[in-house]
């Protein structure tokens, strides 16, 4: 963390939360405490992002209310309290700042190109009224410039890049905002009742019926349930219908959890030092922190890939790659239809598909098996299956979700050749070997042995009689045959073997 000893004691600072829901290791709060003797916080429901989202049901909206009334407690509890606002955050923010004569806004940084543009917008107006911008690192462990080649350029590949982050890595990255010496006060104005969900316009979704608790004890609850699991974490995290994953990216995505107090763990138990957190110091459990801290550190990576080539928002990583021609036309948009609905005739592709629109929620080796199948089985553009998963994740973000899909689509940062083509049904049998997966969310094959549940067309008709199942009339038949797609997709690249003069 910068030194701040240097810079003016302020009277009065407004923190500005957005993606750090949390009163803990939060690195604009603990600033503001350091620096201004009065401090302010306000949450804005932002209506230029509400006021878009397609469905008035919306989980994150959900999640993010129950997170912001915890937060105010916890505010209140310290002396304090949160000011919240329903507004344009544009407009509010620099309206706010006036309204309680501060000298500076506090925010954590934020790495998405449209609330880079806000904050740049926001700054602009307080500086009209002299009044500082200021934003803090505080969702990723590096930023900015501080992980490069030896060539002083960002880099476009994950593994060297982790080498270089995990060389960087000190002490002083992981040490919590809020442990320094706070002397500021958090003021408590006269508020008014929160908004409920109601009055902003959302319905209740049942967050609590998924199993899924908001705020910062959702995200002390689900790493406590996760601390357990850890040191299996490189054997399970790959199979659907094992708890073997943390859960914790929403929390992560609103900040309800810091990254901070995550990748210390991570690293501590890679190390061998899980005794710190009373979990066991083996071989087995430091290669479940490795490969754990490996994920953290992809996080960071497609935070720096959205920070330093904005361009992929819109277009592919690899330049080469916006020449594939992607499909296109009635059987196209059929296809794609089936892929959203969970009807593609693929069981593991539709039971993944089903628990997302079931839950919010899908396991990341599903987020690969569907993002491949949909590029290259279907040979649909990645950019529809992103601005799907866009509109349906409880843990969406821009950053994850846009890397995830070039990635699948290889047109992003990925060091493996466009010809890597995921086999459905290999997958299926691979990280779903007894079906407990497909099972649950697609019930219609229940009764299928699981010698045929992977690929259910593979039965004759006498078998499909048996269980009761009748491909085509119980369960769709294939929307298409992958050994063809293959040959297709293969085509489909080959454009960037030529380009590439091969």
């Amino acid at each position: 963390m910068s030194d701040q000893s240097s810079l003016p004691r302020l009277d009065a600072a407004l923190v500005w939360f957005r993606r750090d829901l949390r009163d803990v290791d939060n690195t604009a709060l603990a600033e503001a405490l350091r620096r201004a003797q009065r401090v302010y916080c306000v949450f804005v429901f932002d209506r230029d992002i509400l006021d878009i989202l397609p469905c008035k049901a919306d989980r994150r909206v959900e999640f993010i209310h129950a997170s912001v009334v915890e937060l105010a407690a916890a505010l209140r509890a310290r002396g304090g309290g949160l000011i919240v606002r329903e507004a344009s955050a544009r407009d509010e923010i620099p309206r706010l700042a006036r309204e309680l004569g501060v000298a500076a806004v506090f925010a954590n940084r934020d790495y998405e190109p449209a609330a880079k543009a806000r904050d740049a917008a926001v700054a602009a107006r307080l500086q009209a009224d002299g009044i500082a911008f200021e934003d803090f690192k505080d969702q990723v462990i590096f930023d900015g410039a501080e992980v490069l080649t030896q060539g002083g350029r960002p880099y476009g590949v994950f593994t060297p890049y982790r080498t270089a982050w995990l060389k960087r890595l000190g002490e002083d990255d992981l040490r919590a905002a809020d442990a320094g010496a706070e002397c500021g006060t958090l003021c408590a104005p006269a508020l008014p009742p929160l908004p409920t969900l109601v009055d902003l316009g959302f319905a209740p979704t049942g967050l609590a019926d998924l199993g899924i608790q908001p705020g910062m004890q959702g995200a002390r609850a689900t790493l406590a349930a996760f601390l357990p699991r850890l040191a299996r974490y490189h054997e399970q995290r790959d199979f659907p219908a094992v708890r073997g994953v943390s859960y914790l990216s929403v929390h992560l995505r609103f900040g309800t959890v810091s990254i901070r107090q995550l990748v210390s763990l991570a690293n501590a138990v890679r190390l061998g030092r899980g005794g710190e957190y009373g979990l066991a110091s083996t071989a087995e459990a430091a290669e479940g922190g490795r490969v754990w801290l490996s994920e953290l550190v992809w996080r960071d990576f497609y935070f720096m890939i959205l920070d330093h080539f904005p361009q992929v928002v819109a277009r592919a990583f690899k330049p080469e790659c916006d020449a594939v021609v992607w499909e296109t036309g009635a059987a196209a948009e059929a296809d794609f239809a089936a892929w959203c609905a969970g009807r593609t005739g693929y069981p593991l592709v539709d039971a993944a598909m089903r628990q997302l629109a079931h839950s919010g929620y899908m396991h990341n080796r599903l987020r690969m098996v569907v993002a491949a199948f949909l590029c290259k089985d279907l040979g649909i553009d990645w950019r529809r299956g992103e601005a799907f998963f866009a509109e349906h994740l409880n843990d969406f973000d821009l950053a994850a979700n846009n890397g995830g899909w070039q990635w699948s689509a290889s047109t992003g940062c990925d060091a493996q050749p466009w010809f890597r083509i995921f086999n459905p049904v290999t997958q299926s049998q691979r990280f779903d070997p007894e079906g407990r997966f497909i099972r649950r969310y697609v019930p219609e094959l229940n009764a299928v042995p699981v010698r045929h549940l992977h690929a259910p067309w593979l039965m004759s008709a006498a078998e499909q009689s048996a269980c009761g199942v009748v491909i085509g009339r119980d369960y769709p038949a294939p929307c298409i045959d992958h050994a063809a797609a293959r040959t297709r997709t293969l085509a489909r690249y080959g454009v960037l073997k030529a380009a590439a003069g091969e």
